[in-house]
């Protein structure tokens, strides 16, 4: 077989694996969507070098807990969740050099405290609005856990 056709059948191969990487992933966040409550969520993982270490994601509200997950990532699993009680919103500014081109357009960048430190994290204003209300939102003595044993 000449070399210009293992050329294209490994071309063809690899458009393959593309298409079907990127199927994979519509079908994770049609999953992760099923149940609503999910939006898009950045994370800042690394605060070493000012405006970098964002990596985008997708938010999920789950009973008591925040989850995140990768935006390119075929995990199921979230990469990161946090509890609601140990949450709090502290700070809310605009992306500024290095991150307007990180985040998506028209997010805004709040600050966060947690017990494992501060936390940064980027959404819309409209998915502000529903992370301010649900930080608020808990009735006191509710079991949320409960429901998701059942």
């Amino acid at each position: 077989m000449p070399l210009w056709q293992w050329v294209l059948d490994i071309a063809g191969v690899l458009v393959l694996l593309v298409l079907a990487y990127g199927l994979a992933l519509v079908l994770r966040r049609r999953v992760l969507s099923r149940d609503g409550g999910t939006f898009e969520l950045s994370y800042r993982m690394r605060a070493d070098r000012p405006g970098r270490g964002w990596v985008l994601g997708l938010g999920r509200y789950s009973g008591e807990r925040l989850e995140w997950f990768r935006i390119f990532s075929l995990s199921p699993r979230p990469k990161r969740s946090w509890d609601r009680s140990s949450l709090s919103y502290e700070v809310r500014r605009v992306p500024e050099g290095h991150e307007e081109m990180s985040l998506y357009p028209d997010h805004v960048i709040i600050g966060c405290a947690s017990p494992d430190g501060p936390l940064e994290l980027a959404m819309s204003t409209a998915s502000l609005t529903g992370f301010q209300s649900w930080l608020e939102a808990r009735p006191p003595g509710a079991d949320w856990s409960a429901r998701r044993r059942a």
